[in-house]
């Protein structure tokens, strides 16, 4: 195998790994049974599960790097065309799988109702869902980024990300934005940009965690990612390739730990020290795994997660499928009505488990449903792009 393909191999782990970790976070057997590192930190903070998107975004700005290298960053209408379909793609599939949870749920409510007046009912859900989520932002951030690194000098690409994340602490710093308060000028833009109605709501408050905003500095994200890849793909030495992830890693992460004292790790609005943390950390991980597949040739160790990496958005989409079926879809034991996901957490695994193991085990449980639909796809070379 060569080099470049090895060099994709640690990639596609990592992608995978990120994957994984998304599905096994958003898939608790009980919001009120989850342990500390898969919950995300309420405000200020950083856990293993907010760690897991950025680490994506970050994975999107290296991939983004290799498919328009292989094009010499050429921008022509048949690029800019498949840029525009692709981010519209994606954006389209977030937005049916926001209304596919809404329609599930007022069928659901509706239950009383003939069925064509409850279709009717269900369906109406389409002008009250959330406008933005992971997916929206993925399809938003590639976008950006793609045009930018067409369409800029890619040289002056480091002083576009200091101009991004410092402009964007301003606005924080003041516009509140360090509060979670309503008054936030995160929250205040997106209920006039969104509407308070199409935004996620929690702690008592709307606020979207994937807002106009914030997006900001996610696309600053992507962009370090692609100038990672940049410095890394310039040598076909691996151990050049460790020692630049790994100066960087630590120059970002210790930038971002200062910087954290005037501007807090928060992934809700997607901080400027969130985003170099979550790098410093990226480059780490991906240094890492480069010397266990190169160099100590424990590709076995991680090969599991290679089928995520290879269909990652695909099974990504199929993980928020399931999740919104076992959530909506409903069985009666014993006269009491649950969902599939309250009984097979409470009435099956929770009898000999406990609260905390058992929805940690039906987390597990996803992971590996999706796991087995990856690698039947893996193993007939199906690669489904999105």
């Amino acid at each position: 195998m060569s080099d470049h393909q090895q060099r994709l191999v640690s990639l596609d782990v990592l992608r995978g790994m990120t994957i994984a970790g998304m599905i096994l976070v958003n898939n608790p057997g009980s919001p009120n049974a989850i342990y500390p590192l898969l919950r995300h930190a309420k405000w200020n903070g950083l856990t293993f599960a907010d760690l897991i998107f950025p680490l994506f975004m970050f994975i999107m700005g290296v991939s983004t790097y290799i498919s328009l290298n292989k094009l010499e960053f050429k921008l022509n209408k048949i690029l800019l065309i498949k840029i525009l379909k692709r981010t519209l793609i994606i954006f389209a599939i977030g937005l049916l799988i926001a209304w596919f949870s809404g329609f599930l749920t007022l069928y659901k409510y509706f239950n009383w109702l003939p069925f064509h007046e409850r279709m009717v009912e269900a369906l109406s859900c389409i002008d009250q869902i959330r406008i933005m989520g992971i997916l929206q932002r993925l399809a938003i951030c590639y976008l950006f980024s793609s045009l930018i690194i067409l369409c800029f000098d890619r040289k002056y690409l480091p002083i576009l990300i200091v101009q991004i994340l410092l402009f964007y602490f301003f606005i924080l710093y003041l516009g509140n934005g360090f509060e979670q308060k309503s008054n936030n000028i995160i929250a205040k833009v997106d209920k006039m940009i969104l509407g308070e109605e199409r935004m996620y709501f929690d702690d008592g408050i709307y606020f979207e965690p994937e807002g106009v905003l914030s997006t900001f500095p996610a696309i600053a994200q992507v962009l370090i990612g692609f100038c990672i890849a940049k410095q890394i793909f310039a040598t076909n030495v691996i151990v050049d390739k460790i020692k630049i992830l790994i100066k960087y890693g630590i120059i970002f992460s210790i930038i971002g730990f200062i910087l954290s004292f005037i501007c807090p790790i928060n992934k809700k609005i997607w901080s400027p020290s969130f985003v170099l943390v979550t790098c410093g950390i990226g480059c780490v991980l991906f240094a890492l795994l480069i010397w266990l597949i190169d160099i100590k040739k424990y590709k076995n160790a991680v090969h599991c997660f290679i089928p995520f990496g290879m269909n990652s958005l695909f099974i990504f989409v199929i993980a928020g499928i399931i999740s919104i079926i076992t959530r909506r879809m409903t069985l009666v034991y014993h006269s009491d009505s649950l969902s599939l996901r309250q009984f097979l957490y409470s009435k099956v695994l929770a009898q000999y488990f406990g609260n905390y193991p058992s929805s940690f085990i039906y987390a597990l449980f996803i992971v590996g449903i999706c796991w087995l639909i990856a690698f039947i796809l893996y193993k007939k070379h199906f690669f489904i792009t999105i």
